[in-house]
Protein backbone atom coordinates (compact mmCIF):
# COMPACT_ATOMS: atom_id res chain seq x y z
CA UNK A 1 0.00 0.00 0.00
CA UNK A 2 1.03 3.41 -1.05
CA UNK A 3 1.78 5.69 2.20
CA UNK A 4 -1.49 7.98 0.76
CA UNK A 5 -4.84 9.39 1.56
CA UNK A 6 -6.77 11.04 -0.73
CA UNK A 7 -10.58 11.46 1.12
CA UNK A 8 -11.02 11.78 4.60
CA UNK A 9 -14.53 11.32 5.52
CA UNK A 10 -16.47 12.24 8.98
CA UNK A 11 -19.68 10.70 9.56
CA UNK A 12 -22.40 13.16 10.75
CA UNK A 13 -26.06 13.15 12.30
CA UNK A 14 -27.04 16.22 9.84
CA UNK A 15 -25.66 16.59 6.55
CA UNK A 16 -26.78 20.35 6.02
CA UNK A 17 -25.73 21.40 9.48
CA UNK A 18 -22.40 20.17 8.89
CA UNK A 19 -22.03 21.63 5.54
CA UNK A 20 -22.91 25.19 6.94
CA UNK A 21 -20.07 24.60 10.14
CA UNK A 22 -17.09 23.25 7.49
CA UNK A 23 -18.21 25.75 4.27
CA UNK A 24 -19.63 28.55 5.79
CA UNK A 25 -18.21 28.94 9.55
CA UNK A 26 -14.81 27.82 8.79
CA UNK A 27 -14.48 28.78 5.35
CA UNK A 28 -13.28 25.37 3.69
CA UNK A 29 -13.88 25.69 0.03
CA UNK A 30 -16.67 23.23 -1.33
CA UNK A 31 -19.73 22.89 -4.20
CA UNK A 32 -22.49 21.78 -1.29
CA UNK A 33 -23.95 18.20 -1.09
CA UNK A 34 -23.76 16.18 -4.21
CA UNK A 35 -25.14 12.52 -5.06
CA UNK A 36 -28.66 13.31 -3.67
CA UNK A 37 -30.37 11.51 -6.46
CA UNK A 38 -28.87 8.17 -5.18
CA UNK A 39 -30.75 6.92 -2.25
CA UNK A 40 -27.94 7.10 0.53
CA UNK A 41 -25.65 9.03 -1.84
CA UNK A 42 -25.75 12.73 -0.72
CA UNK A 43 -22.35 13.92 0.59
CA UNK A 44 -20.01 17.17 0.76
CA UNK A 45 -16.42 17.47 -0.52
CA UNK A 46 -14.36 20.07 0.51
CA UNK A 47 -10.63 20.38 -1.64
CA UNK A 48 -7.72 20.75 1.32
CA UNK A 49 -4.02 21.60 0.23
CA UNK A 50 -2.14 18.45 -1.14
CA UNK A 51 -4.75 17.17 -2.72
CA UNK A 52 -6.70 15.62 -0.05
CA UNK A 53 -10.34 16.18 0.27
CA UNK A 54 -12.50 16.18 3.37
CA UNK A 55 -15.77 14.31 3.13
CA UNK A 56 -18.99 14.72 5.24
CA UNK A 57 -21.79 11.64 4.46
CA UNK A 58 -24.51 10.64 6.85
CA UNK A 59 -23.88 8.37 9.67
CA UNK A 60 -26.83 6.20 8.45
CA UNK A 61 -25.30 6.10 5.06
CA UNK A 62 -22.07 4.67 5.82
CA UNK A 63 -23.91 2.60 8.06
CA UNK A 64 -25.91 1.07 4.86
CA UNK A 65 -23.08 1.15 3.10
CA UNK A 66 -20.70 -0.88 5.38
CA UNK A 67 -23.11 -2.94 6.93
CA UNK A 68 -21.77 -2.10 10.42
CA UNK A 69 -24.01 -0.84 13.46
CA UNK A 70 -24.13 2.52 14.36
CA UNK A 71 -22.74 2.45 17.80
CA UNK A 72 -20.77 5.66 20.19
CA UNK A 73 -17.44 7.01 19.31
CA UNK A 74 -15.21 8.22 21.37
CA UNK A 75 -13.83 11.39 21.00
CA UNK A 76 -10.27 10.23 22.30
CA UNK A 77 -10.47 7.87 19.50
CA UNK A 78 -8.99 9.74 16.48
CA UNK A 79 -8.25 13.59 16.35
CA UNK A 80 -7.91 15.67 13.05
CA UNK A 81 -4.96 18.04 13.27
CA UNK A 82 -4.52 21.75 11.21
CA UNK A 83 -1.17 22.96 11.14
CA UNK A 84 -0.73 27.08 11.32
CA UNK A 85 1.87 29.04 10.06
CA UNK A 86 1.85 31.35 13.28
CA UNK A 87 1.17 30.99 16.87
CA UNK A 88 -1.53 33.50 16.52
CA UNK A 89 -2.99 31.92 13.63
CA UNK A 90 -4.09 29.18 16.49
CA UNK A 91 -5.51 31.32 18.15
CA UNK A 92 -7.40 33.14 14.99
CA UNK A 93 -8.34 29.58 13.74
CA UNK A 94 -9.83 28.51 17.24
CA UNK A 95 -11.81 31.86 17.26
CA UNK A 96 -13.00 31.07 14.20
CA UNK A 97 -14.67 27.74 15.05
CA UNK A 98 -16.21 29.27 17.96
CA UNK A 99 -18.12 31.72 15.87
CA UNK A 100 -19.37 28.89 13.86
CA UNK A 101 -20.60 27.12 16.61
CA UNK A 102 -17.55 24.80 17.63
CA UNK A 103 -17.50 23.55 21.19
CA UNK A 104 -13.89 24.59 22.10
CA UNK A 105 -12.70 21.69 24.34
CA UNK A 106 -9.09 23.23 25.05
CA UNK A 107 -8.29 26.74 24.58
CA UNK A 108 -4.50 27.75 22.90
CA UNK A 109 -1.22 27.18 25.35
CA UNK A 110 2.03 26.80 24.87
CA UNK A 111 2.67 22.71 24.20
CA UNK A 112 5.82 20.84 25.60
CA UNK A 113 7.34 20.10 22.60
CA UNK A 114 8.02 24.16 21.85
CA UNK A 115 4.39 24.65 20.02
CA UNK A 116 1.29 25.99 20.58
CA UNK A 117 -2.23 24.22 20.04
CA UNK A 118 -6.01 24.15 21.05
CA UNK A 119 -8.64 22.14 20.58
CA UNK A 120 -12.12 22.45 19.19
CA UNK A 121 -14.97 19.72 18.08
CA UNK A 122 -17.33 19.66 15.58
CA UNK A 123 -21.25 19.58 15.49
CA UNK A 124 -20.99 16.20 15.75
CA UNK A 125 -18.16 15.78 18.43
CA UNK A 126 -15.08 15.01 15.90
CA UNK A 127 -11.82 16.35 17.63
CA UNK A 128 -9.75 18.82 15.65
CA UNK A 129 -6.35 20.43 16.97
CA UNK A 130 -5.13 23.41 15.56
CA UNK A 131 -1.66 23.52 16.00
CA UNK A 132 1.48 26.11 15.65
CA UNK A 133 4.69 23.49 15.60
CA UNK A 134 7.75 25.12 14.50
CA UNK A 135 9.42 22.02 14.14
CA UNK A 136 6.98 20.97 11.16
CA UNK A 137 5.61 24.40 9.44
CA UNK A 138 2.83 23.51 6.75
CA UNK A 139 3.73 24.05 3.10
CA UNK A 140 1.35 26.91 2.04
CA UNK A 141 2.51 26.73 -1.18
CA UNK A 142 1.04 23.03 -2.12
CA UNK A 143 -2.45 24.49 -3.78
CA UNK A 144 -4.01 21.87 -5.63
Amino acid sequence: MRPRLSVLTLGVADLERSLAFYRDGLGLPSEGIVGREFEHGAVAFFQLTGGVRLAIWAQDDIVHDTGLAKTPASPTAFTLGHNVSSREEVAEVIEQARRAGAEIVKEPADTFYGGHAGYFRDPDGHVWEVVWNPAALPDDEAED
